[in-house]
């Protein structure tokens, strides 16, 4: 073979292995950008993933909570019942038996409540808290300081630190006993003026 021959057949040996290296060339960039893609969205799914599986959990604890609420709260008007039926039969001639019996009960439900987190609030004597109370009148009665829950009329209760239900009070308003005396004042003088 001639040495032109030889050097034209390996430029062509020489061209084709380029082609072959160029072609798995493109052939491994093809894969590694295809890989890319797959484990981006692989990466993608398990985050969607670890998200649905926060948000169920989250999702299931919301609707325990709430029926835990729902069910606590038909309740209430039970245990209002209960205080009020305690209520009056200390006010009448009743067997103490029968009182006793009425507050083992209602202490009962008491207890079962609170071990599922559900206090009573504290509302006679304490700083009116639009939070947790409900002013459903105010009286004034200057002795008291002002704004101090006077009476309760239905009891407030909180389930793990929140109000489900708010305590109605009667609330101390010394401004509205001030500004009372004021318009009573100003009749009387009008009534001065006119004589």
């Amino acid at each position: 073979m001639n040495p032109k021959d030889k050097e034209h057949n390996e430029e062509k040996t020489h061209k084709a292995h380029k082609a072959k290296m160029e072609e798995l060339q493109k052939r491994l960039d093809d894969l590694q950008a295809e890989k890319d893609n797959l484990f981006a969205q692989l990466q993608r799914v398990s985050a969607d993933y670890a998200n649905f599986q926060k948000r169920s959990a989250k999702q299931i604890a919301d609707s325990i909570t709430y029926e835990k609420e729902r069910i606590i709260k038909s309740l209430l008007p039970t245990l209002d019942d209960f205080d009020h039926a305690l209520q009056n039969l200390r006010s009448v001639d009743v067997s103490e038996t029968i009182v006793k019996g009425v507050q083992m009960v209602y202490d009962h439900m008491l207890d079962i409540l609170r071990s599922h987190n559900v206090e009573q609030i504290k509302a006679l004597g304490q700083k009116f808290d639009p939070s947790v109370h409900r002013a459903i009148l105010t009286q004034s009665v200057p002795e008291q300081e002002d704004g101090i829950v006077l009476a309760e009329q239905r009891k407030g209760y909180m389930l793990n630190g929140r109000a489900i239900r708010p305590s109605e009070v009667i609330v101390n308003k010394l401004a509205q006993a001030e500004s009372q005396r004021a318009v009573e004042e100003a009749e009387n003088d009008e009534v001065k003026d006119t004589e």
